[in-house]
């Protein structure tokens, strides 16, 4: 039984089996934030939306998505040519 040396395996965070393992741990964490919403008690709706079900991970993800989209939108217009500081 021959082992490969220390330099040719990759890091553990690399590993194919080790990424899936992760995605999964974050989304039975994200799945149990957003479900724990059902037991809590101790947030009262300052406005009518903010006391839907899981108001707090959607807002925050469609907050996400705009801001890329806002940043794409900004980098097509500050964009410069490759040759502007020669």
């Amino acid at each position: 039984m021959s082992q490969r040396p220390a330099a040719d395996q990759p890091h553990w965070l690399v590993r194919p089996s080790t990424i899936r393992l992760l995605w999964g741990v974050f989304l039975l964490v994200l799945a149990a934030t957003v479900a724990a919403d059902v037991w809590l008690d101790g947030h009262h709706a300052l406005f009518g939306l903010d006391g839907t079900f899981g108001f707090f991970a959607w807002y925050g993800f469609a907050t996400c998505v705009a801001m890329v989209v806002v940043a794409k939108g900004l980098g097509i217009v500050l964009k410069r040519k490759e040759t502007y500081y020669d």
